[in-house]
């Protein structure tokens, strides 16, 4: 790729608008995952309570094992409200929870190799976004509709059929923008992103308000808990399937990827000569395999890369043991109310997204390692200053530095992954670096849980994230690749092949 086919780059400087454009397809996934983390909850919980496989399941495991109602009413849980025992939808719920996860780790990282050998006359990466976008938002769309049927089990075949249709083209989506940027301002480029994710996730969280709005205008009453699943539910999928829709039709008319085919390869269609196209065709290959041999990475860069996923892993467990489980500590430590515990994760969040563009300029001025890690010190320390003094009016403080800390590392993080291995393997390194952070989603609610039965209380959970932090550091110390190339260096490489 040349400097001229660079679509978010202008003049040496990063080209906001067409960064944007790039950031549709990743507005298109976000907000699919805010509709369906709170609202496939709710239908699940719906299905599994009224199933008569879970109920007889949970009854076996209460005969074969009395203890376990035992231990529920020592926690303070309403037995009798589940037919003298314990249930096991909870359990289940969060098993299917973790399929999303799951099929990332396994299916990711080989569609984001695909779509680096992928040759169309769309490029790389569209291909998947345009296949995978329309296919995922119909499943999505039908979801509700097939879960009114009262089958659990068609509704879980849809589930996994969006959670896959969704591994089709999440890692090809996320490396468009680093494909079309030059790595020195990737890091600048992965906050705009970031903001277009947190756009599409904004637009899935008020959603439902929207078609709670509406259909108060037009039947002049609420919808109720009892019928929000038939009056509510439906269009809300609806409306995050179009706005997926929308964003892969912006990528499609919009976004500019270099044609991938390879200009020989159509030279050689044309030969009349059926031998020499042959012959040729085969020295390519040849030439191709030597070229892949030399794009391997060095014993350094393997090092860097083992460590920096290392790194990743331990940091998405104490983020995500964060965002999985403060509800539960507002709840019990705090004595906050729902309403009052989103409140604060919104500050969270707020702090997060006003972080993006100045993490990305930092991750530029001061070395990408550099800006990650002054992230993850002062995640760390503002954590154990409200464990230390259990102060109120700290947990306030650690959410705003904990929000403009977790934005200094996230728009940092994946370009340094992808530059360790270079522009050829972005789709590769992109399912890499999924593949350390989905394994971590998966297992730190697992863990945390231990933890959190050892210890007796949620406040453990300003404990245990700093324990991941401090092991994501270590692991992150001993990256030495990634950075990106500074802009003096460019552009004397740019004056020298002048």
């Amino acid at each position: 790729m040349t400097k001229k086919e660079l679509f978010c780059e202008k003049n040496g400087k990063l080209h906001v608008g067409h960064t944007i454009l790039t950031g549709f397809a990743f507005l298109a996934s976000s907000i699919a995952w805010a509709i369906y983390d709170p609202y496939i909850t709710k239908i699940l919980n719906r299905l599994l309570t009224e199933s008569s496989w879970i109920s007889g399941l949970s009854q076996s495991l209460n005969e074969a094992f009395p203890v376990l109602a035992e231990f529920a009413k020592t926690q303070g849980q309403d037995v009798n409200a589940a037919g003298g025992g314990i249930t096991l939808v909870p359990l289940f719920i969060g098993i299917i929870m973790t399929f999303d996860n799951i099929f990332g780790v396994i299916f990711q990282p080989t569609f984001g190799k695909l779509s680096d050998r992928c040759r169309s006359k769309l490029g790389k990466r569209r291909p998947f976004i345009v296949f995978g976008a329309p296919i995922s938002a119909l499943l999505f769309a039908i979801i509700p509709w097939v879960a009114l049927t009262n089958s659990l089990s068609a509704t879980m075949i849809f589930i996994i059929l969006f959670v896959f249709s969704m591994s089709l083209w999440r890692a090809p989506a996320v490396a468009l923008m680093p494909a079309l940027t030059p790595p020195a301002l990737r890091s600048e480029g992965n906050a705009i992103i970031n903001l277009m994710g947190g756009v599409g996730s904004v637009i899935g969280m008020v959603a439902g308000s929207l078609v709670s709005a509406i259909y108060l205008l037009i039947n002049g009453v609420r919808a109720t808990a009892e019928n929000e699943q038939t009056t509510i539910f439906p269009y809300v999928f609806l409306v995050g399937g179009i706005v997926m829709v929308i964003g892969m039709l912006v990528i499609l008319t919009t976004v500019k990827e270099p044609s991938s085919l390879i200009a020989d390869g159509v030279n050689r269609m044309a030969e009349q000569d059926a031998k020499a196209a042959r012959l040729a065709e085969k020295a390519a290959k040849k030439a191709e395999k030597e070229a892949r041999k030399q794009q391997k990475l060095s014993k350094g860069e393997k090092k860097s890369l083992i460590c920096m996923l290392g790194g990743l892993f331990f940091l998405f467990c104490g983020t995500n043991a964060i965002t999985t489980f403060f509800a539960l500590f507002a709840s019990e430590v705090l004595g906050k109310s729902t309403s009052e515990a989103t409140i604060m994760t919104t500050l969270f969040a707020v702090c997060s997204a006003i972080a993006a563009i100045p993490a990305g300029k930092m991750g530029k001025k001061l070395g990408r390692k550099k800006t990650i890690l002054i992230g993850l010190i002062i995640f760390m320390a503002v954590f154990l200053m409200y464990v230390l003094t259990g102060s109120m009016a700290l947990i306030w403080v650690a959410l705003i530095f904990g929000g403009f800390a977790n934005m200094l590392i996230t728009v940092n993080t994946l370009p340094l992954v992808l530059d360790i291995g270079g522009i050829d393997k972005v789709g590769t390194f992109t399912g890499y670096y999924y593949t350390a952070t989905f394994s971590a989603q998966i297992a730190s609610p697992i863990i945390y849980g231990i933890v959190r039965m050892l210890t007796g209380t949620y406040l453990s959970l300003f404990i245990y994230s700093p324990i991941m932090f401090i092991l994501s550091i270590l692991f992150i110390l001993f990256v030495k690749h990634g950075e990106a190339v500074p802009d003096e260096i460019v552009k004397k490489i740019a004056e020298e092949n002048d």
